[in-house]
């Protein structure tokens, strides 16, 4: 599965269509615990409500729990080359950037674990 999508909303189209939203949801609830971040999401949270979640979580973290931030990241398991080619504008954007590679990631993980899984 092709991954080079522009942006969060098109990543999570794209999602949807592979019928892998529902696992990305429960990736994202999973590794937030594992970093100790505590989330309410639902598991039926629309498409547009997760990435707003995502930016404003991000966005709170990288400005009042940097640490946590860190940690969120290497749970998650973010390149850090990724990093090197974010923009730097302000931090909103910043933080609409770094959700969108958390998702990349994550939406990477559960189809992964989908198409090896499927396979025994």
């Amino acid at each position: 599965m092709k991954l080079d999508l522009p942006n969060s909303h098109e990543l999570l189209l794209k999602a949807q269509q592979e019928r892998l939203y529902a696992k990305l949801v429960m990736q994202i609830k999973k590794d937030f615990g594992l970093a100790n971040i505590p989330v309410d999401l639902a598991n039926d949270i629309s498409p547009g409500d997760l990435q707003i979640f995502l930016q404003e979580k991000i966005y709170y973290l990288m400005l009042e729990k940097f640490p946590e931030y860190l940690n969120l990241l290497y749970v998650i398991d973010v390149p850090e080359n990724a990093f090197k080619q974010i923009q730097v504008t302000d931090v909103f954007e910043v933080a609409e950037q770094v959700s969108y590679l958390a998702l990349k990631r994550e939406l990477q993980k559960v189809w992964l674990k989908e198409k090896y899984t499927s396979q025994k």
